[in-house]
């Protein structure tokens, strides 16, 4: 059996996954990381991208949208995520809808600096990863 390690997904308004993995596959600040059993221990900033479980014993993933917040790495690993969804839970049609408004948004204001401009950035990233994670662009292995 492959080496595993206890992964928790904590969101501020629920415990959203726990259990064995063995490997977990994240989108940091820096782009895409994998983590397993054993990995040095870290601490790293999330952007809104996939994140991707794969369990004990498994070779399939299961694939949540996230949105910010931290993972923590040592003899288990705690994410600590703003938002998480499960691909099977968005709502692609709401996600589209708000992806063209934010887009419009920026296009009418591209030329200010202001804080609700990074805040739509922000939004359009989390709209655009929620749309590729529904869509089933899950790691394979």
């Amino acid at each position: 059996m492959a080496n595993t390690v206890k992964l928790h997904v904590i969101t501020p308004s629920k415990l959203f996954y726990e259990g064995d993995i063995e490997l977990v596959i994240v989108r940091t600040i820096t782009g895409e990381e994998g983590f397993m059993a054993h990995h040095s221990w870290v601490c790293k900033l999330l952007d809104a991208g996939e994140m991707c479980i794969q369990e004990a014993g498994t070779k399939e993933f299961k694939a949540a949208a996230v949105s910010g917040g931290f993972i923590d790495v040592k003899d288990e690993i705690v994410i600590y995520a703003d938002t998480a969804e499960w691909s099977f839970d968005i709502d692609v049609e709401r996600a589209d809808r708000i992806q063209h408004e934010v887009e419009k948004w920026l296009s009418e204001h591209k030329n200010e600096d202001t804080p609700e401009l990074a805040e739509q950035k922000s939004v359009l990233a989390k709209e655009k990863a929620r749309i590729k994670v529904a869509a089933g662009s899950v790691h394979k292995r």
